[in-house]
């Protein structure tokens, strides 16, 4: 984590948001491999079954898991939305293909934002 001498309280705030979103994820168990055994009881009216024990950092992680991956993608839209690619103008060898730069930050499209959402994002 960067040096919080001189940092910004808002930022600070939300990294710590962040962080602990981070943490009760990192600490709630993944039900990836139950998933496809799980499918396979659901019943008529469309609900499976469960009976299961959890783990208080499960329930933690399950209390909000909705909600926060709404944000997440909320924020990730905005970003996209954000940082997109523009014309740059200028004169280019290639006519087909002009020199883009980034409508938010100016940075050569892709930006570096733009890359690491579709980095993460991207399987």
């Amino acid at each position: 984590m960067r040096s919080e001498q001189g940092a910004d309280p808002r930022e600070l705030r939300l990294r710590e948001r962040i962080e602990a979103i981070r943490t009760r994820s990192e600490k709630s168990n993944s039900w990836r491999s139950s998933t496809q055994y799980l499918g396979r009881l659901v019943n008529r009216s469309g609900f499976v079954p469960i009976r299961t024990r959890l783990a208080r950092e499960d329930l933690t992680f399950l209390a909000g898991a909705r909600d926060e991956v709404m944000m997440f993608t909320e924020l990730s839209l905005r970003l996209v939305d954000l940082h997109r690619p523009q014309d740059a103008g200028g004169i280019t060898s290639d006519p087909t293909s002009p020199i883009q730069r980034c409508r938010a930050c100016m940075w050569r499209w892709p930006c570096p934002t733009f890359r690491a959402i579709e980095e993460t994002v991207e399987p």
